[in-house]
């Protein structure tokens, strides 16, 4: 009996030792091996285009060309000034000094004009021949889209670009502040445009701070000079204007007559602080070094007037223009120039930190006019500039744009907050900002740059572009 049962178990044993049956299937792919790598490669040329071709290269050659624009003018009247001033074959050598300075800084000009005319000309055809390959490789990466899904996308996304477009034209557009036709000899504030210039100067990365532009009410045979101060202390600080004989000479970097001092050292008493700096009938109004006052300097005389502000003026980077990410150290006074002079932008610990206007009287003493006081926070401004009596603020939207939000009517005393202009900027920030009532331009000083932008009015209903 035993034996009986042992067989058969055995047999089971072994039974469950053999390897189950297998079942063994062949997949074959027709499609292709998608070669990331290319891809890879497609992206790393794309970035190197992005990075040869930017705005700063169109605007610099741009900038050249208005420069020899307004330099070639100016040329011409130094010629007919000197034609006059013939006398028996004796000319004067003054003119004829003026014209060989013209002529020496025209050829430099031409030189670099010639230079980046020959750098853009090896840039566009080497960018041509990079779209050519990267146009090539992704036709044959598309190759492998079986499923149509890019081109789909593609589709979807033009699509979208198409209802955007179409919604901002139903939208209304916002309205620019109108300021009373008989205020302002140009007609009404419509829009920014440019940037027309867009220069490093003779100190390209250096001097994140400053100002510049030009004097509203220059002496004679000065209307066509350009200054420029720099904060060449701790971004602080400056001793000097920096003068410049016409606005080609400051974009290739040619200063002539050069400084003007204000005081042998930095900083020191009647030293400038801060970047909101105007000059207006040959005087430089400006923060007065560790003071809560307008300094006014003589470039002519170097004599310097003080004018003192209202008490509780905030003052040494308590009263900044600032936005959610940064604030503009020793930006507490703001001047400004427009078509009746000169103005001081400023705030209170009586206004709660809100905007205070005044009107800056020339003449001797130095005192102060009229003074407006408006329910914007200057802290929630990045600049501020007078047009026709019209008071207008700026704010931080992004790296690239810059928008004027506010306006104040000092003729009807009305605010508005809608205004919706906005300026395309060409770096991140902008540390000061002048409108020049000679040309309506706005300069803007920018992170060491000089940009100006080109101000638009309407007269009779008309847009009048003043060149």
């Amino acid at each position: 009996m035993k034996l009986h049962v042992i067989v058969p178990l055995c047999a089971l044993f072994t039974l469950t030792q053999q390897a189950p049956a297998q079942c063994t299937c062949e997949l074959t792919n027709s499609e292709k091996v998608f070669p990331h790598g290319k891809l890879g490669s497609v992206e790393t040329d794309a970035l190197k285009c992005n990075s040869d071709i930017t705005p700063q290269k169109t605007l610099e050659l741009e900038s050249l060309l208005l420069g020899l624009e307004r330099r070639l003018p100016q040329l011409q009247d130094d010629v007919s000034t000197l034609e006059k001033e013939d006398d028996g074959d004796l000319y004067a050598v003054v003119s004829l000094q003026v014209i060989e300075n013209e002529l020496r800084e025209m050829e430099q000009f031409m030189d670099q004009l010639n230079s980046t005319t020959l750098a853009h000309q090896h840039l566009t055809a080497d960018t041509s021949k990079q779209l050519e390959e990267l146009r090539a490789k992704m036709q044959e990466l598309e190759t492998y889209d079986t499923m149509q899904v890019v081109k789909t996308q593609r589709a979807n996304k033009n699509l979208v670009q198409e209802l955007d477009q179409c919604n901002n034209r139903l939208n209304v557009t916002t309205q620019p502040t109108q300021p009373p036709q008989g205020n302002c000899p140009h007609g009404t504030f419509l829009n920014i445009t440019g940037p027309r210039v867009y220069t490093a100067g003779e100190y390209p990365g250096s001097h994140k701070y400053g100002a510049w532009g030009q004097d509203p009410k220059p002496d004679a045979g000065k209307e066509s000079w350009y200054w420029l101060v720099m904060l060449t202390a701790s971004n602080r600080f400056a001793n000097y204007v920096r003068l410049y004989s016409s606005l080609s000479s400051l974009i290739v970097g040619v200063s002539t007559p050069g400084n003007v001092l204000i005081s042998p050292s930095n900083p020191t008493t009647n030293t400038i602080q801060g970047p909101n700096v105007v000059l207006y009938g040959g005087e430089l109004y400006y923060n007065c070094y560790n003071l809560d006052s307008v300094c006014r300097f003589n470039l002519t005389s170097k004599t310097v007037t003080t004018l003192q502000l209202p008490k509780g003026t905030r003052f040494n980077s308590k009263g900044n223009f600032c936005h959610l990410e940064e604030c503009y150290p020793f930006t507490d006074l703001d001047l400004a120039t427009d078509e009746s002079g000169v103005w001081v932008i400023y705030t209170t610990t009586q206004d709660f930190g809100n905007l205070v206007l005044s009107k800056v009287e020339e003449g001797e003493p130095l005192r102060l006019g009229q003074t407006w006081h408006t329910t914007v926070y200057k802290q929630g401004v990045t600049n501020t500039f007078m047009a026709c009596g019209v008071l207008y603020a700026t704010r931080y939207i992004n790296k690239d744009l810059e928008e004027i939000f506010y306006s104040f009517d000092t003729t009807t005393g009305e605010q508005r907050f809608d205004i919706g202009i906005f300026i395309k900027k060409l770096s991140p920030n902008i540390y000061a900002l002048n409108y020049s009532p000679v040309d309506q331009m706005l300069h803007a000083y920018c992170d060491s740059y000089m940009v100006s932008y080109k101000v638009l009015f309407t007269l009779n209903g008309h847009a009048d572009v003043f060149y």
